[in-house]
């Protein structure tokens, strides 16, 4: 049973890899800035815009929860931040609210690092956690999953302003 629960466990996982790649992919061009009609038609093979680091750009609110796994015990945690991507591969986190097994946390302002591949998948490195990120060309949303060992980790950031929004270029 121990086998087939994993298995299963990874066929999620996997599937909802998948939907975000082919979610990613399936956006129709919609006046988005990308120099295309706005008819709700996909683009052309040929005319798709890859992600890059300015896809995400502006002030993000994320919201997961998860476990920590701590001498084999699962322990809850969830977590409330405003990411703020430069749109130069760098991020700023100015305020997180953290529960921990229980216990708040408010975490003090602090920066990370962030890659962006051509297929709208990257990766953010903060200080100590990791994520895998999935989203779609117009950055409005972000999957994201913590990688570091011991976690079982997930939520999605929500695009709340572009820093063209707020004069930041």
């Amino acid at each position: 049973m121990g086998g087939r629960m994993r298995r299963t466990g990874w066929t999620v996982a996997t599937a909802c890899a998948a939907m975000a790649i082919c979610s990613a992919q399936l956006v129709g061009t919609n006046g988005h800035g990308n120099g295309q009609e706005g008819s709700g038609f996909a683009a052309a093979e040929g005319e798709r815009r890859a992600c890059t680091v300015r896809t995400l750009r502006g002030s993000y609110v994320f919201a997961a929860t998860g476990f920590n796994i701590v001498g084999g015990v699962p322990q809850p945690k969830a977590i409330v931040e405003v990411l703020a991507f430069h749109g130069d591969g760098t991020l700023d986190v100015p305020a997180a609210t953290v529960s921990l097994n229980g216990v708040i946390i408010r975490s003090l302002p602090s920066s990370g690092t962030y890659t962006v591949e051509d297929d709208c998948t990257g990766t953010i490195t903060l200080n100590g956690p990791t994520f895998d990120i999935f989203f779609s060309k117009f950055g409005d949303a972000v999957s994201m999953i913590q990688t570091n060992p011991n976690t079982v980790f997930q939520g999605l950031a929500t695009r709340r302003s572009n820093e063209r929004d707020s004069g930041r270029r």
